[in-house]
C-alpha cells in the first residue's frame, strides 16, 4: 500500500474513532438531558395541580376542589405537550379519572411506600405493563409513557398523590430530531476529513518524494544536491542531516580522488624506481654470468648491485612502516630520556650530507638534560626523517635544530628549522598526505623515493598524542615544530589522569 493511503487511513481511523466517540456522547448525553428536562416539566406541572386544585374538609379530611372539570381544564392547557394526570387519596384509591364502578385501582404498594417517604418516582410505562399503572381518559394502549409521582402532604400526612405524565412521542422526535442533525454533522466532517487527510497525506509524501529524488541524484555521483529546511519537524531534521550527509560524501569523494591521484602517481614513480635498480641488477648478472665484465670491474659492479637492492629494500620498507603505524600495529616503549643525546647522533650523522648540500646543520639546546616522554627509537626515526627532509629542500643554507622544554605545556618542543625552498599553501595542506611531493623533481635517491617520509612523521607524532605543526614560506625556508607531552598529559588522556599528574 503506497504511504499516502497509509496516512490517509492513519488520519480516516484517528478521526472517525474521535467522531463516534464524540457522537456517542452527545447522543447520550442528548437523550439523558430531554428525559430530565421532561421529568422536571411533568414535577413542574404536578407541582402547580397541587397548588390549585389541593384543600380538604376540615371534618372529613377528604380532598375538595380536584373535580374531573379542573384537571381537564389543566389537561387541555398542557394538551400540545400530550400530558395527563391521574390523582391518588390517602387511601391509595385512584379518584381521578374515575374509575369503573366498583373497580379500585391503587399504585404499587413499593411506589406508595416511597411516596409516604416523600420521594418523588421517576419512570416509564410500557405498553404492555398495566399493573400498579393508572387509568387515564384518553390513554392510547399503544403508546409508552414518561411520568412521575409526587406525594402531597398536609400537616405531615401524605393525603394524595399525583401522577403526571406524557407520551414519549414527542420526546421521542426531539432526540430523533437532534440525532438527525448530529449524523449529518458526522457527514459532512467525515467527507471534510477525508479531504483533509488527502491534502495532509500528499503533503507528507511530497516532502519524501522530494528526499527520495535527492538520494538518486547522490547515488549517481552528483553532490550538488541541497534540501531546503525550515526546522519544523523531524522531516526538516532529517533533511538537515542529508544535506551534511551529501557534503561528507562530497568531502569523501574529492578525498577519494586525489588519494587515487596520489595512488597512481606513487605506482609510477614506485615502477620507475624499481624498473630501474632491478634492469641494472638483471644486466649486471647476465655480466658476470657470461665473463662479459672485466675482473677488475667485478668488484665494482658487486657493489652496485647491493646498492641497487638496499634501495628496494628501502622502499619496501617505507612502505611497510607506514602500514603498521597507521593501523596501530607498532607499540610504543614510551619512557623518559634526555633528548640531548639522540639529537645530537642524529646531527652527527647528517653533517656530511648537510656538506654536501653546501648546508649548516646548528644544534641548540639546553646544556643540562632536556627530559622528553617519548619511545626513543621512533623519536630518533621522527626526528631523522624532519632534518633529512629539510637538507634534502635546502641548498647552501643553514638548518636549525632548537629544542627546550615548556613546562607550562608540560611538554618538550622541538623545531627545525630550514632556509631552503619553502612551500606553498597549497603544497603544506598536502604535506602530509601519503606518496605526496612538494617538489617532485627532487627524488634524492640518498634521502628515499617513497614520499612517505613525512606520512610516517605525521602518524607517528599522532599515535604519541603529541602535536607536528608546519609553517612554511615559498623560497623563504620551512618551520617544523614538534610537541611531545609529557605522561597523563597527552592528546586525548582523561582529566583524571591530568588531575593526578600534577598532584604528583
Amino acid at each position: 500500500m503506497k504511504l499516502i493511503y497509509q496516512n490517509m487511513l492513519s488520519f480516516l481511523i484517528v478521526i472517525l474513532t474521535t467522531l463516534g466517540i464524540i457522537l456517542y456522547s452527545v447522543t447520550s448525553t442528548s437523550t439523558t438531558s430531554e428525559y430530565n428536562r421532561t421529568y422536571k416539566d411533568l414535577e413542574s406541572y404536578a407541582g402547580n395541580l397541587e397548588k390549585i386544585a389541593l384543600k380538604t374538609d376540615s371534618k372529613t379530611g377528604q380532598i375538595h376542589n380536584i373535580t374531573g372539570d379542573n384537571i381537564k381544564t389543566v389537561e387541555q392547557v398542557l394538551s400540545d405537550k400530550n400530558v395527563q394526570f391521574a390523582i391518588f387519596d390517602y387511601q391509595n384509591d385512584q379518584v381521578y379519572p374515575t374509575p369503573p364502578t366498583n373497580v379500585k385501582l391503587h399504585l404499587k404498594q413499593s411506589y406508595w411506600n416511597k411516596l409516604k417517604q416523600g420521594k418523588t418516582i421517576r419512570n416509564i410505562q410500557k405498553p404492555e405493563s398495566s399493573e400498579g399503572n393508572p387509568r387515564l381518559s384518553n390513554k392510547k394502549e399503544d403508546l409508552s409513557y414518561v411520568y412521575v409521582l409526587t406525594p402531597w402532604f398536609q400537616n405531615g400526612k401524605l393525603i394524595a398523590a399525583v401522577w403526571a405524565g406524557s407520551d414519549v412521542s414527542q420526546l421521542q422526535t426531539n432526540i430523533g430530531e437532534l440525532n438527525k442533525r448530529l449524523y449529518f454533522a458526522l457527514l459532512i466532517s467525515l467527507l471534510a476529513a477525508i479531504i483533509l487527510s488527502f491534502l495532509l497525506s500528499r503533503y507528507q509524501v511530497n516532502r519524501i518524494n522530494r528526499l527520495r529524488g535527492a538520494t538518486r541524484k547522490v547515488a549517481n555521483n552528483d553532490f550538488s544536491v541541497h534540501i531546503e529546511s525550515k526546522n519544523r519537524d523531524e522531516l526538516d531534521d532529517l533533511a538537515d542531516d542529508f544535506n551534511v550527509m551529501v557534503k561528507s560524501l562530497e568531502a569523501s569523494d574529492k578525498e577519494i580522488k586525489r588519494q587515487e591521484q596520489r595512488r597512481k602517481e606513487f605506482m609510477a614513480d614506485a615502477s620507475h624506481e624499481m624498473r630501474t635498480p632491478l634492469t641494472t641488477i638483471n644486466g649486471l648478472l647476465e655480466g658476470l654470468a657470461y665473463d662479459a665484465i672485466p675482473e677488475e670491474s667485478k668488484g665494482q659492479s658487486i657493489q652496485l648491485m647491493r646498492n641497487e637492492t638496499n634501495r628496494l629494500i628501502r622502499l619496501v620498507n617505507e612502505n611497510l612502516d607506514y602500514e603498521k603505524i597507521r593501523t596501530n600495529q607498532i607499540t610504543l616503549a614510551k619512557r623518559v630520556f634526555d633528548a640531548n643525546t639522540p639529537l645530537k647522533d642524529i646531527v652527527s650523522q647528517l653533517k656530511k650530507k648537510a656538506s654536501e648540500s653546501k648546508d649548516k646543520l646548528i644544534l641548540e639546546t639546553p646544556e643540562d638534560q632536556l627530559e622528553t616522554y617519548a619511545d626513543y627509537d621512533r623519536f630518533v626515526q621522527v626526528m631523522f626523517n624532519i632534518i633529512q627532509n629539510s637538507i634534502q629542500f635546502t641548498d647552501g643554507g643553514d638548518i636549525t635544530v632548537t629544542g627546550y622544554r615548556a613546562d607550562d605545556r608540560h611538554a618538550s618542543i622541538f623545531k627545525i628549522e630550514d632556509t631552503g625552498i619553502g612551500m606553498s599553501e597549497d603544497q603544506v595542506k598536502n604535506i602530509w598526505d601519503r606518496y605526496y611531493k612538494a617538489d617532485p623533481s627532487r627524488k634524492n635517491r640518498k634521502y628515499g623515493e617513497s614520499g612517505l617520509g613525512l606520512s610516517i612523521v605525521h602518524q607517528l607524532i599522532e599515535n604519541h598524542g603529541g602535536e607536528i605543526n608546519v609553517d612554511s614560506k615559498l623560497n623563504e625556508g620551512t618551520s617544523f615544530t614538534v610537541t611531545l607531552f609529557d605522561e597523563g598529559y597527552e592528546h586525548g588522556a582523561s582529566e583524571t589522569e591530568k588531575d593526578n599528574r600534577d598532584k604528583n
